[in-house]
């Protein structure tokens, strides 16, 4: 599961040196100014996507919508599919063709998740900016709205929870955005381990 991530400026820089790699040039996007912050479903966020065969950022709204959505974070949580857990997605009618057609990247600093006890932990990756979830989009009333994918957690999380991202490498962003013929290989991938941060500390008896 994933339920809220966090960008940064540092994943704003980044994200930049990738497309610039990749296309020599950047399209609009990646105003800094909107970086820095805790991603929630029903949010707008930055995402990668393909444009014209290339690949650009650009911003889109965090859930697909069930029904009307309510006032507050609470209803409107409730009333969005955030996230497709990887192993059915492309058995699902809502998710089918976005996941064929449709893919993105989500560029995220880390994630947060909660274990049993509503203690909070951060994951990470040491030494890299940026997390690269995968995801796709459908467009309803006329928004690009997309859906972070979940896989079963590896051993970094599992300690804390049954599900993460589906995380990707950057060497396997392009193909996951491009290459149809890849999907299935990439939902059964198994992300690599990550760092964890809690914010309560152990306490030892003495």
């Amino acid at each position: 599961m994933c339920g809220r991530y966090y960008v940064d400026s540092d994943t704003a820089d980044e994200i930049e040196k990738i497309i610039r790699r990749v296309d020599g040039k950047i399209k609009a996007g990646t105003d800094q100014a909107m970086w820095a912050r805790d991603i929630h479903p029903t949010e707008a966020a930055p995402i990668l996507a393909a444009s014209n065969q290339k690949l650009c950022c650009c911003w889109q709204r965090w859930g697909f919508p069930k029904q009307q959505e309510g006032a507050d974070f609470r209803g409107q949580r409730k009333q969005v599919i955030f996230n497709a857990r990887s192993e059915s997605a492309l058995e699902k009618r809502t998710f089918r063709e976005s996941v064929r057609h449709r893919r993105i990247i989500i560029p995220a600093a880390g994630f947060y998740e909660w274990n049993r006890h509503r203690e909070k932990s951060t994951f990470y990756r040491k030494l890299q900016p940026v997390l690269f979830l995968a995801g796709f989009y459908d467009i309803y009333q006329g928004e690009e709205r997309f859906v972070i994918l979940t896989t079963e957690a590896n051993e970094s999380v599992k300690p804390v929870h049954d599900r993460m991202p589906l995380i990707l490498e950057e060497d396997e962003m392009m193909p996951w955005i491009f290459d149809d013929e890849k999907t299935e290989a990439f939902l059964s991938k198994k992300p690599h381990l990550l760092e964890r941060k809690t914010e309560f500390e152990q306490m030892s008896l003495f």
